[in-house]
């Protein structure tokens, strides 16, 4: 064993929602825990992207609750929006950088900001630790298990690991976006709108979702930015956009991402002007804030031991060895080959279960993973990816990773059982 190396039990990569999940999770299992961020704040898309409101659910008692009474507390007054897309739960990214890390620190573990993975190291097909660069240089760091929560798959493709990327048909993968917060709102005639399905209508008696796809077809706005969804937030005279939209950059690309920002921010403009324009109480908004990074719906799924399949989200498929419980959110594939939606519309979405093994790398011992990286189909993906489910994830995971540190054994090793029986008791449900 290298003694120059900083030794940890468990190492997660990534410190958005499903690794934030993974590391308190983890630590609180009593392993000695590592969080590696590449950035500068945790919370990634919930933070550094500005995305909210948090969607999808699970069943009662995982992370997921822990984390929506943490960042909606002092906002008790704010009543719940429930949409097609089911209950939406607003955050203020600025306290939730600050509540998020404490949340981390608190429950002991180390968190490295700046600290991007560069290479993962692998013996006779273990994953054994990484080496990562910051500001003291390159260091390595060492661990039984590995958990790649970055969302990408980065660190378990540097393994080795498989994976696919994109729809099975052609590669193509779900567009990118850059979401932003406008305010100077008029709070009593601001609309709302949740996606291309809401039936909210302008003062003339015109559908608001009409009117956008009458501005992309005329120019008024990007070809491919069909639907400027509107959503609520904490504070009535601001609104949360999710609308600009870059299809066909590969997002794993630095200089391919660089490309799609820049597009991706040119379009800000020309949707605020139609906002001005056509959104009753929009006619002074400004932009407040976007998110600094972009954010990528789509792109690796590791090679797990099982996979959530189509069939699992479609249906509401239990498992035996459920980690998961009653995930839900709509199939939500946004189109990757032009605006709107690769269905024509969200698809419906029964509550499923997520089987430990898609956490699980089929491959590589010590490998495990959190967030929308685990192993799944792309449609089935276009569910379990929002934050909801991969609060959720993470905990199960980072529990899984525990566990098998504690009983001495890779993750591939541990039973089921065995991470059923540690969430159960930290108040998860699991079966109906």
């Amino acid at each position: 064993m290298d003694t120059s190396a900083l030794q940890y039990d468990v190492i997660v990569v990534g410190g958005g929602p499903g690794g934030i999940g993974a590391a308190v999770a983890a630590a609180r299992q009593g392993a000695h825990t590592a969080l590696l961020e590449r950035g500068g704040v945790v919370g990634g898309m919930l933070t550094a992207g500005q995305v909210q409101p948090i969607l999808g659910s699970v069943a009662p008692g995982s992370f997921y609750d822990e984390v929506v009474s943490l960042l909606s507390r002092g906002h008790e007054d704010m009543p719940p929006v429930n949409t097609h897309n089911g209950v939406e739960v607003q955050v203020d990214p600025e306290q939730a950088k600050e509540r998020l890390l404490r949340l981390l620190i608190d429950s002991g573990v180390e968190v490295y900001l700046h600290t991007p993975v560069v290479e993962v190291l692998v013996e006779e097909d273990r994953v054994t630790g990484v080496l990562a660069g910051s500001a003291v240089g390159l260091q390595e760091f060492r661990a039984s298990v590995i958990i790649d929560a970055t969302g990408d798959g980065s660190a378990a493709a540097m393994a080795g690991a498989e994976f696919e990327i994109g729809r099975e048909s052609d590669g193509r993968c779900q567009p990118a976006t850059i979401e932003f917060i406008v305010d100077h709102l008029d709070p009593e005639r601001a609309i709302s709108c949740w996606g291309g399905s809401d039936p909210v209508k302008l003062p003339d008696g015109r559908e608001y979702r009409q009117v956008c796809k009458e501005a992309a077809a005329s120019g008024e706005l990007p070809s491919n930015v069909t639907i400027v969804r509107l959503h609520q937030t904490y504070y009535a005279d601001e609104r949360n956009v999710n609308a600009t939209q870059a299809n066909g950059f590969d997002t794993l690309s630095p200089t391919d991402e660089a490309r799609a920002q820049l597009l991706l921010r040119e379009q800000i403009d020309m949707i605020v002007a139609f906002l001005r324009k056509h959104a009753p109480g929009f006619e002074n908004c400004r932009v407040k804030s976007s998110g600094a990074a972009i954010g990528v719906r789509e792109t690796r799924r590791i090679t797990g031991m099982d996979r959530v399949e189509d069939i699992d989200v479609e249906t509401g498929r239990k498992r035996p060895d459920v980690v998961v419980h009653n995930a839900w959110f709509l199939i939500d594939i946004h189109n990757p080959a032009g605006g709107g939606q690769a269905e024509k519309f969200a698809q419906p979405a029964q509550p499923y279960d997520i089987p430990y093994g898609a956490l699980v790398a089929r491959d590589l011992d010590g490998l495990m993973m959190a967030g929308r990286c685990i192993s799944g189909t792309h449609r089935a993906h276009a569910s379990y990816r929002v934050m909801a489910i991969c609060l959720a994830i993470g905990q199960a995971a980072g529990t899984a990773a525990a566990l098998s540190v504690k009983h001495n054994c890779s993750p591939r090793q541990l039973k089921a059982s065995l991470v059923q029986e540690a969430l159960l008791a930290q108040g998860v449900k699991l079966f109906d």
